[in-house]
């Protein structure tokens, strides 16, 4: 591969020179792309965590009338792909908002993420509770609490660490299909920044999109580093923990919400 790309001139210091003497194309280019991208996606997690953790609750609710709203919803939104989302998204804010022009994108953008992630996260979210064992939550009500407070104080925490390998590869996914953006809604995104800064130093595509590329696995490395030691934490801290609580300790930690054993 090396060779071919040697015949082809793409590896001459000149194409690469722009990355490695002066700052002109990290300031320029990268770094406001890469601006944009990390907003773009962080915005997206923030809603669509809460809004997916909701949805998939909803799902396990003993009420129809919460339950299937929150089933349609989670799988209207998971089998329509996202990019036909953020496209729907630029329309409607075209259309019914008056939001500027140079802000679409990144609202559509941003809209088409969290439909269609909340929906992924809200499978993920109902499927780690599913996956525990019964009696967690039969000796919780045993000891009198409401389903309410078995679903916050003992399934939730420990679905946690279950999910959260899944959880961050979604959100790993979140920040790449930013990129999508760039390509179709014209959001100045990091990738869109490589085609901009490869027209602008000449014939430079293949440095450019190599540069943007270890930037996204730098990042993504770097986000799955971080859950993997906060996985590790979290299963040492559990195992660290043997005490068993008394009903009574359950409505001291938990006063004025939890009823009466």
């Amino acid at each position: 591969m090396f060779s071919t790309l040697n015949d082809k001139g793409q590896l001459e210091w000149a194409l690469w020179k722009p990355f490695f003497t002066g700052t002109e194309a990290w300031s320029t280019y990268i770094w406001p792309g890469l601006q944009n991208t990390l907003k773009a996606a962080v915005l997206a997690v923030v809603i669509a965590l809460p809004l997916g953790a909701a949805l998939g609750i909803a799902r396990l609710s003993d009420h129809a009338w919460v339950r299937v709203p929150a089933a349609v919803v989670v799988e209207f939104f998971r089998s329509i792909p996202v990019l036909v989302l953020m496209i729907f998204g630029l329309a409607l804010f075209a259309e019914y908002t008056n939001v500027s022009s140079d802000d679409r994108p990144l609202y559509a953008v941003v809209t088409g993420l969290v439909l269609y992630n909340a929906s992924v996260l809200a499978e993920i979210v109902r499927s780690g509770i599913l996956a525990l064992p019964k009696g967690q939550a039969e000796g919780a009500m045993a000891i009198g609490l409401r389903k309410g407070q078995v679903m916050r104080l003992i399934l939730l925490p420990q679905a946690v660490t279950a999910m959260l390998p899944a959880i961050v590869s979604q959100l790993v996914v979140i920040l790449k299909d930013t990129a999508l953006g760039g390509a179709i809604l014209t959001f100045p995104e990091l990738l869109a920044s490589a085609n901009t800064m490869s027209g602008y130093y000449g014939a430079n595509v293949i440095a450019s999109y190599t540069v943007v590329a270890v930037i996204y696995i730098a990042l993504n490395f770097a986000l799955t580093s971080f859950a993997s030691w906060l996985e590790r934490r979290l299963r040492r801290a559990k195992k660290s923990t043997g005490a068993v609580l008394s009903a009574d300790d359950v409505e001291t930690a938990d006063a004025g919400t939890v009823g009466k054993v």
